[in-house]
């Protein structure tokens, strides 16, 4: 028999542990039994049971879901289905330290695609309130500010601002997780070397536009905006 017909006629071991295979079944479980929020998982005697193995390798796995914050335990209820904070459970693991390269930089695109792509948002949900912060926070820029990018925490202000007008938690909390990753990145000597850029528009143009423009324009805006990053990174 040749080696590759040899090969082909075995599956790959599968190296994970037990817990790790009792871990994928829980989820399994649970997905199959259709339980949602508040529901009551089976006791650990009974999911021991269930998958033939010892309490202690059910209680391990039950760890690592509560870690991701699939359950949580409730008094005289035990553990029950619980929303997962997705993005505190992803915060955990941004160090941007001891990220790759091209994770960096795929963390900060995706940073750079959500402040275009928010602008139907905020139009629909700004305030007279709101549109009299950014003009304060933009009072507190230096002057050069509206010629070339950028002070770190000037950017920080504003387009936090802009996250929190968007009224989308999820949002909001996915910036606040991007923050350290985008510090990092500017300061990381990743970005090259930063490019005279024709068509900037600054923070106090995209207020302007915010108080009197479109959705569209202040896309186009923001895409001029932030031209200088996507000069920076893709070419």
């Amino acid at each position: 028999m040749p080696l590759s017909d040899f090969r082909n006629s075995f599956k790959k071991v599968d190296t994970r542990s037990l817990v790790d295979k009792v871990e994928a079944k829980l989820v399994e479980l649970l997905q199959q039994r259709k339980l949602k929020v508040g529901d009551i998982i089976p006791k650990e005697m009974e999911l021991a049971e269930i998958l033939g193995v010892s309490r202690t390798v059910i209680r391990e796995a039950l760890l690592r879901l509560r870690v991701m914050g699939l359950i949580e335990s409730k008094k005289k209820k035990g553990a029950v289905i619980t929303s997962p904070d997705l993005f505190g459970v992803m915060s955990k693991g941004m160090n941007p330290h001891i990220l790759d390269q091209e994770s960096l930089k795929e963390f900060f695109e995706i940073r750079l695609v959500l402040e275009i792509g928010m602008s139907d948002f905020l139009f629909q949900r700004i305030t007279p309130t709101d549109i009299e912060h950014l003009k304060e926070v933009v009072s507190q820029e230096p002057k050069a500010t509206q010629d070339h990018l950028f002070n770190i925490e000037h950017e920080i202000a504003f387009h936090g601002k802009l996250y929190e007008i968007t009224g989308n938690e999820t949002m909001k909390k996915f910036q606040k997780m991007l923050l350290p990753v985008f510090d990092y990145v500017h300061h990381s000597g990743l970005l090259k070397k930063q490019p005279v850029i024709k068509k900037f528009v600054s923070h106090k143009e995209l207020v302007k536009i915010l108080e009197n423009g479109t959705p569209e324009l202040f896309r186009n805006a923001m895409r001029n905006h932030l031209e200088n990053h996507f000069v920076r990174l893709f070419e």
